[in-house]
């Protein structure tokens, strides 16, 4: 039985063990606690935020922004297409609707030029969006510049999914810290983790306290337990916060890991026929959190589906890349703008395994076994001239 090479699997060290001892030592189990504050304040310092709130996930952390930007029943949110669904769920949570948006070509995200095109349509009718969801995807963030300042031409806050992207940079300052909100996940996949959890962050002091009240039942400040608003059970516990800050100790080599399996994929790949990585535009820095490619099944000789399979049987996850939302049944209603990118990359697109915790020898299995395949398909087609 061959050892299975997984996709993407956390990566543990000591220091995560170390403060989740201190947690138990000292009987901070709950979700509060000093690694939460601790946390919070050390993930604002390495990545510039000004403030941050600890929640239970990254979606939580979407539900949480969309509420405090004031997104109500009826209201429509423009979000990328080409994300998971996590993105766009919480939209459905207050009962708004989403509008999905296509991708560029040269950075796979949110196409700028597009959402400018729709905004100034929508302010001609004077039915602007209530939020704007723009998703780093991958580990790679979108342009940032044209998405800003469209946005606030028209007073529109925007929402930035950096859930797949920390670490990653925009003209030198990490992704997540230029919208109104940024949010980000530490499911059990990311690039670092806390088994399951998300931050909130935000320039706005007051926007964080108030996540913060949301996100812990919005108690009212009294002896008794008195609320006058909906709250929800959002907030981390001290445990996970322990593991996160860990984590957040060896952001830098967790990320250099995943740029050197990039790196190594494209070295052993990059000149097949029909192969091309998901693009890498000059305005920032990728962590590459999943490597993705495309294949062009005429020129590699077998599609992506084929690839992956030929994978799996050989016991090497891959999956394909997202499904974009606006094809999803459960959106089936829902508007899209464009769509023709997103759905090629989809048609086409596969993510290979890449955990900052692979060896050399696991990803030089993977790029043996999608040689063999385009070997296989080029004797095969030459048995047709036999």
């Amino acid at each position: 039985m061959k050892k299975p090479i997984l996709l993407s699997t956390p990566h543990i060290g000591d220091r995560e063990l170390e403060f989740v001892k201190q947690a138990f030592e000292t009987n901070w189990i709950a979700p509060a606690g000093p690694h939460i504050d601790a946390f919070e304040q050390e993930f604002c310092q390495v990545t510039g935020a000004g403030y941050a709130a600890a929640v239970s996930s990254g979606t939580a952390a979407i539900h949480l922004a969309l509420q405090l930007v004031g997104v109500e029943v009826g209201d429509e949110v423009f979000c990328s297409t080409l994300t998971f669904v996590a993105s766009a769920n919480p939209i459905v949570y207050l009962g708004a609707k989403p509008v999905f948006i296509d991708s560029d070509r040269t950075s796979w995200n949110m196409d700028p030029h597009l959402l400018q095109e729709a905004l100034e349509k929508r302010a001609r009718y004077g039915k602007l969006p209530k939020a704007v969801i723009v998703v780093h995807l991958y580990g790679q963030t979108a342009d940032l510049d044209p998405i800003i300042k469209i946005c606030n031409q028209y007073d529109i806050p925007l929402i930035e999914d950096a859930a797949e992207s920390l670490g990653a940079t925009y003209k030198g300052c990490f992704s997540g810290t230029f919208g109104r909100i940024g949010i980000y996940s530490f499911n059990g996949n990311k690039i670092i983790t806390t088994s399951g959890g998300g931050m909130l962050v935000s320039d706005d002091s007051q926007l964080v306290a108030k996540a913060r009240f949301l996100a812990t039942q919005a108690r009212d400040p009294a002896p008794h337990y008195q609320h006058s608003q909906v709250g929800y059970n959002y907030r981390l516990s001290n445990v996970s916060a322990g593991i996160g800050r860990g984590q957040l100790c060896v952001l830098e080599q967790r990320i250099a890991s995943r740029q050197r399996n990039f790196r190594i994929y494209a070295s052993g790949l990059g000149r097949l026929p029909g192969i091309e990585f998901m693009p890498e535009p000059d305005y920032g820095c990728a962590t590459r959190w999943l490597t993705c490619l495309t294949i062009d099944p005429k020129a590699f000789g077998a599609d992506k589906e084929q690839v992956r399979l030929a994978l799996a049987k050989e016991q090497i996850e891959s999956r394909p890349v997202w499904k974009p939302l606006h094809l999803q049944p459960l959106f089936a209603e829902c508007e899209s703008i464009g769509g023709t990118v997103a759905e090629d990359l989809f048609a086409r697109g596969l993510c290979l395994p890449s955990g900052s915790n692979l060896a050399t020898e696991d990803l030089q299995r993977v790029i043996d076994e999608i040689i063999a395949v385009h070997r296989c398909s080029q004797k095969k087609e030459l048995s047709l001239f036999i």
